[in-house]
């Protein structure tokens, strides 16, 4: 592992809780002295602890590690606060609906952020019955390529995985969708409101 808390975060934690070294270090079953040498940089809290730490904090214990804490106030689990997380390593696609704390192959991943598209990443958005039918103009060589397409409504996420040397394009029943979200392998996440694209 090449991360590990570190006696700022702990303080900064634990300040944010409003809670006493001593406070803490009852929750542990360590002295305050233990506390204050985290804090201090003159120690590192034994592996075990990191957890009872963590939920000391109410937190995770990777947001403990990376010193990101995550605050989701997405408590009703909006479909429409979606965010896309992708691997570097695998290309693992992770959807959570909101803020998460995400980590694939002990990467702590941040999630992408969805620009609108651009001169070369156009989609072209087709009511066909009761499907969209999503083209997208973008080469697909096994370098440069379109990795998935998603369409998102207030209900559920729809997601189909694209492959290189493959088609740029997908079909989605149109229930409610609101948003339609494409990932270039090099360019990240870019997204259209079908809507207003005919």
């Amino acid at each position: 592992m090449n991360q590990y808390v570190t006696g700022a975060v702990i303080k900064d934690l634990r300040e944010k809780k409003k809670m006493t070294q001593r406070e803490l270090a009852e929750r542990l079953a360590v002295s305050d002295k233990t506390v204050s040498k985290w804090e201090t940089g003159k120690g590192y809290p034994d592996i075990t602890l990191l957890e009872p730490i963590a939920k000391a904090f109410g937190i995770s214990v990777t947001e403990l590690i990376s010193g990101n804490t995550v605050f989701n106030a997405n408590v009703s689990a909006n479909m429409l606060r979606s965010k896309f997380y992708v691997c570097p390593v695998c290309g693992n696609v992770i959807h959570s609906m909101g803020e998460a704390a995400v980590t694939c192959h002990g990467i702590l991943l941040t999630p992408l952020e969805a620009e609108p598209e651009d001169a070369m990443h156009t989609a072209h958005v087709e009511r066909v019955e009761d499907e969209y039918y999503v083209n997208i103009d973008h080469c697909m060589t096994k370098e440069h390529y379109i990795s998935f397409v998603a369409a998102v409504s207030s209900e559920g996420l729809q997601m189909v995985k694209l492959y290189p040397e493959a088609s740029a394009e997908a079909r989605f029943k149109i229930r409610g969708v609101r948003m339609i979200y494409y990932c270039c392998n090099r360019d990240g996440l870019f997204r259209i409101e079908p809507v207003k694209k005919g």
